[in-house]
């Protein structure tokens, strides 16, 4: 998505009363029913790649909003030119943004084996010079997951997994928390027909 594109986004978002809320928020008014906003969005970028750091972080910072970014941590760790650095994911934790896990490498979990899954969700590998950063990678954004990768993960103290393209949230559906995708193509006016999904 071209910031352009983005920026068009977040002042639709901006404009027309919706806050970015954190996962957290989420769960807190799921678990215990703590308010929230009148309306509200979870932003969440996957992958970790660099345009995260160069083109979405100013916009959010220019905007006041919060992004929970889901990183390929092995491929930070191998310092791929495509992808953030440590110290980028650093200093947007710094100025408030949240991460997640993508898993160490980025592969399919599902039908995988318990040794294996516990090596993804145990080996995500966070920068030892970044103190808390680390434990906050609790939080997982999956492509195709099954029963064992949830239980797995659950194991490892995991709290939240987002999957599917849906709108709704329920308790009982903590580890499959819906999304819809927004892609480069939607401009706001599609963004805005996606705000009024209820599916």
């Amino acid at each position: 998505m071209s910031p352009s594109r983005f920026e068009s986004h977040l002042k639709y978002l901006k404009e027309n009363g919706y806050q970015a809320i954190t996962l957290d928020e989420l769960l807190d008014f799921l678990a215990t029913g703590k308010s929230l906003p009148e309306k509200p969005v979870v932003l969440t970028f996957d992958d970790g790649y660099a345009d995260n750091y160069t083109n979405a972080f100013p916009l959010l910072q220019k905007y006041g909003m919060t992004g929970h970014f889901f990183i390929i941590t092995d491929f930070v760790n191998e310092q791929r030119v495509e992808y953030m650095t440590w110290p980028q994911i650093e200093e947007m934790s710094a100025a408030g943004q949240r991460f997640g896990s993508h898993s160490r490498n980025h592969p399919d979990l599902k039908g995988k084996s318990t040794d294996y899954l516990v090596w993804q969700a145990l080996g995500h590998g966070g920068d030892p010079g970044a103190p808390g950063l680390s434990s906050a990678l609790d939080q997982l954004s999956g492509g195709s997951y099954d029963a064992q990768t949830k239980a797995v993960y659950k194991s490892a103290h995991y709290w939240v997994a987002q999957h599917r393209a849906r709108m709704t949230h329920t308790t009982e559906r903590i580890f499959d928390l819906q999304r819809v995708r927004v892609r480069g193509s939607h401009t706001a006016k599609d963004l805005a027909a996606l705000l009024q999904l209820d599916w």
